[in-house]
């Protein structure tokens, strides 16, 4: 007896940012299904899925943040009951599609007596079913090795890129600390632009507190565009910007894949010498954001290739002719 089966694509959202899943939905062509997640009085989630998921190629879409009713560590316990239901279903294969992953910083011990949070993540994704991840610029790469299986890392770089070509040709890319540059250099390479960074200095035992000290690199009377992969109190990027202003720059340009705009971020970005914030659509942005610095592009377009590559086995960096892997 010979049996020839059909895949089947199935796309399904949680609540944390639907309409990135319902973007990257259009792009492939598809309906979302529902997931039907509910709570109970006392705050447990449910889900139940509105059709049969036997035998399909599942990819579960879920970024890592706050949403309405919910906060970041919310949205990923319904990220992980989406994926066990999935699971219990008889799904053939679930890829967990989750653009910023959450707990991604805590990736190492900086000191004593601290977990190792993005390890236990990635544990925990595992252990309720998902056979493969798919997430956009990672705090750090390495993240990758924390899950037993494929982990696709996507870089947001083509559609930034599409953002800052309009910004002339006399270009400083500069990255806002030592970790960030050799991202930095594969922007400033792409551009045809000199590479600049801005030595900073954590401020021990303080959380979210960075002091700028110094610029490596010319930026004098020209236009400097500062890359980093998340935005997140603000005070890393803003303490960058002040220092390469002092340092003769002409203007400064952010540009950064994760707009988690935290806390006291969206004031110091409106009281920052920035003149642009360029950021994708990998979160939600908070409902207090001022949107006359900011401009959003989106990456469905990039999550809806590597999802149809995923489907079809074909080569997820070749989208990216390898650039993601550098």
């Amino acid at each position: 007896m010979e049996l020839v089966t059909k895949k089947r694509l199935m796309l399904v959202s949680g609540r944390a940012h639907r309409p990135l899943a319902e973007k990257i939905a259009g792009k492939l062509g598809i309906q979302l299904s529902e997931p039907n997640i509910a709570a109970f009085s006392n705050g447990e989630l449910h889900c139940r899925y509105s059709e049969s998921v036997r035998g399909c190629d599942m990819f579960i879409v879920q970024t890592h943040s706050g949403f309405d009713g919910g906060s970041i560590n919310d949205a990923m316990v319904e990220h992980l009951i989406m994926v066990d239901a999935a699971r219990r279903a008889s799904a053939k294969r679930i890829t967990v599609v989750c653009p910023y992953f959450g707990y991604a910083r805590q990736d190492r011990k900086s000191e004593g007596r601290e977990p190792i949070s993005a390890k236990m993540m990635a544990d925990l994704f595992k252990s309720a079913g998902a056979s493969r991840m798919i997430s956009l610029d990672l705090h750090s790469g390495q993240i990758q090795g924390f899950f037993q299986g494929p982990w696709d890392h996507l870089t947001a770089m083509p559609v930034l890129m599409g953002a800052l070509r309009d910004l002339g040709d006399d270009l400083v890319v500069v990255s806002p600390d030592a970790g960030r540059v050799k991202v930095s250099e594969r922007y400033a390479n792409a551009l045809g632009a000199d590479l600049a960074i801005v030595h900073k200095r954590r401020i021990k035992g303080e959380k979210n507190k960075v002091e700028a000290k110094e610029v490596v690199g010319e930026v004098e009377g020209r236009v400097c565009v500062l890359i980093d992969d998340m935005i997140d109190t603000g005070g890393t990027i803003v303490a960058a910007a002040e220092v390469l202003i002092a340092r003769g720059a002409k203007s400064v340009i952010a540009a950064t894949t994760h707009p988690v705009l935290s806390g006291p971020a969206m004031q110091r970005l409106n009281d920052s010498v920035i003149e642009r914030v360029i950021v994708t659509d990998t979160l939600p942005l908070p409902k207090n954001a001022d949107l006359s610095k900011i401009e959003v592009v989106s990456v469905s377009g990039v999550l809806a290739d590597a999802i149809n590559a995923v489907f079809e086995d074909a080569s997820v960096s070749d989208i990216f002719g390898g650039a993601n892997l550098s």
